[in-house]
């Protein structure tokens, strides 16, 4: 993902990932299999859980926020993964290569502009 502020930020990690958008995990991992963090949701809230600190978040949208430092349309990426295109405030979402396992989604409003690419491992 690379979010077009000043400075840029760019992030990139592994994941695994299992649920929906009301509960789930997801954990990120290094190219080695280290793990980074680890997240777990459910309608009750978010837990972000890296190293030895552990923080809990209203929604998993408000963990995503505090992550990124910007809004991921978390209902609409877990649709997009299933292959439905689904709308989002500001987001175009590139379904076109999902067979291939690569989601392509791009914000240009509100700024900054964010570039999320998803390359699946199924």
């Amino acid at each position: 993902m690379t979010i077009a502020s000043d400075p840029v930020q760019a992030f990139s990690a592994d994941f695994e990932l299992a649920g929906d958008a009301l509960a789930g995990t997801l954990i990120f991992s290094t190219a080695l299999g280290t793990t980074l963090a680890q997240v777990q949701w459910d309608t009750a809230g978010a837990v972000l859980h890296s190293g030895v600190q552990t923080q809990r978040f209203a929604s998993l949208q408000h963990l995503t926020q505090h992550l990124t430092g910007t809004e991921i349309p978390v209902a609409s990426l877990f649709a997009w993964l299933q292959g439905h295109e689904t709308a989002a405030d500001g987001w175009q979402a590139d379904l076109g290569e999902l067979a291939q396992g690569r989601l392509h989604a791009r914000r240009e409003s509100p700024a900054p502009p964010v570039d999320l690419k998803i390359v699946l491992q199924r």
